[in-house]
């Protein structure tokens, strides 16, 4: 814990008055930010696998997921069927199942054994088999079972074919209840009323059409900003310590305050940089594929700064520990599975084990993506997003401090070793 504070105290030293006082303090920390900016901005474009991660990335991953969730939800699914029946009425079953807008049939198998090959050789997403003697059970006032054979693998399949059929075979459950109501005198209204005494009326909120891209594109663009930005922040720390390039920092880095000029413009050339990619993700993406874009852009401002200045103090952090820029990317790489299950974008928070919930909040995404997406999707304010925006501020300040012991100790570390090799 000493050691720790005395980390802290030399970081702050950098806002005490120096030669010069105050004023001429505060003028050289700025000229020497500059420089670093300058310094870690020339980097950044000499590397080519850094603009690779964080521009090239950041511009082919969204795209290529925006384009692949362009449809939305699942529609038109290859479906054969099975007429065992062969009736009129098994007829006006068919054609209306091949009127369901999650449904294409595109094959009418003579026996269930045929049409299962047919799904086998991934011709067809699923089956349904009307029964024999579907027209005589009906007419006689007995109950028919239509079965449904779904890919339960592939869940969106799954969902799209079973909603299509039990919708298709409930309306026309409930044509054949009416019109039986009907043959005993009563009206259609009357029918319809009996038949049907309590319906629901079913609203979607802020996701109307049930898009899958929609629903998940919004948190994904959230974790690949990150995501990246780590990669990047990463590479480029190890690569300087490939090159011994921040045995560069030592001398400036372990003067009273020296590190915090460091940070600061290290965190201003990523910050540059991703201000751009914000604006592309969070503007131009949700414009451009009509994602939910209901919150004010003052409001996700606010909310973005503190996210992208967290995860470049968590990038620096952690870039001192790499010693090779393949180490980086290994880790982070590593990372982001998991990153994206414990976010609760793919699967709900309520359902994630509160301990691993709890630990995947050392992430920024894990604490921006549910702020994000109510402004984006509910166009609340900030008002309604404070208790996230203070976390975000915490964890920004946290990581701030973070950062800057580590570039202190890391110039320490630099500063023992080239004493033990004679260099200083």
């Amino acid at each position: 814990m000493n050691y720790i504070s005395k980390i802290t105290t030399n970081c702050l030293r950098f806002f005490r008055p120096s030669l010069g006082g105050v004023g001429g303090g505060l003028r050289k920390g700025i000229e020497m930010t500059g420089q670093y900016y300058r310094h870690e901005f020339r980097d950044i474009r000499k590397d080519s696998g850094a603009i690779l991660i964080l521009v090239g990335a950041l511009m082919i991953y969204p795209i290529i997921y925006a384009i692949a969730y362009k449809n939305e939800v699942v529609r038109e699914l290859k479906t054969t069927i099975v007429d065992l029946d062969r009736s009129n009425t098994s007829h006006q079953l068919f054609k209306m199942l091949q009127g369901a807008e999650q449904i294409e049939i595109n094959r009418v198998a003579y026996s269930l054994d045929e049409a299962k090959d047919d799904f086998f050789e991934g011709n067809s997403g699923g089956i349904v088999v009307i029964p024999q003697d579907f027209e005589k059970d009906i007419l006689n006032g007995k109950q028919s079972n239509v079965s449904v054979f779904a890919d339960g693998s592939y869940f969106q399949i799954y969902r799209q074919l079973l909603s299509g059929s039990v919708k298709t075979v409930g309306t026309f459950s409930a044509g054949v209840e009416i019109k039986k109501l009907m043959m005993e005198g009563k009206t259609y209204n009357q029918a319809a009323q009996q038949r049907d005494p309590l319906s629901a009326d079913i609203h979607y909120w802020f996701n109307p059409s049930s898009g899958y891209g929609s629903a998940m594109m919004p948190g994904i663009i959230i974790i690949i900003l990150q995501q990246t930005l780590l990669i990047g922040i990463g590479m480029l720390g190890g690569t300087a310590r490939e090159k011994k390039q921040d045995s560069f920092f030592v001398p400036v880095a372990l003067k009273k305050g020296g590190v915090l000029p460091i940070l600061f413009g290290k965190t201003l050339s990523y910050l540059t940089v991703y201000a751009v990619n914000s604006v592309l993700t969070m503007v131009w993406l949700h414009y451009w594929f009509n994602y939910p874009n209901q919150g004010s852009y003052l409001t996700v401002l606010m909310l973005t700064l503190p996210f992208l200045l967290s995860v470049i103090f968590m990038g620096i952090t952690c870039s001192v520990l790499f010693k090779r820029r393949e180490s980086s990317i290994m880790f982070m790489v590593f990372l982001s599975p998991i990153v994206i299950f414990l976010s609760g974008v793919s699967w709900p928070t309520s359902s994630i084990p509160p301990f691993l919930y709890n630990l995947a909040h050392l992430f920024p995404s894990t604490i921006m993506i549910p702020a994000y997406l109510r402004v984006r999707t509910m166009g609340v304010d900030m008002e309604s997003i404070h208790h996230e925006y203070l976390q975000l501020m915490v964890q920004m300040v946290f990581y701030f401090y973070t950062a800057a012991a580590a570039l202190y100790v890391s110039a320490r570390y630099n500063e023992r070793k080239a004493r033990k090799a004679n260099l200083i």
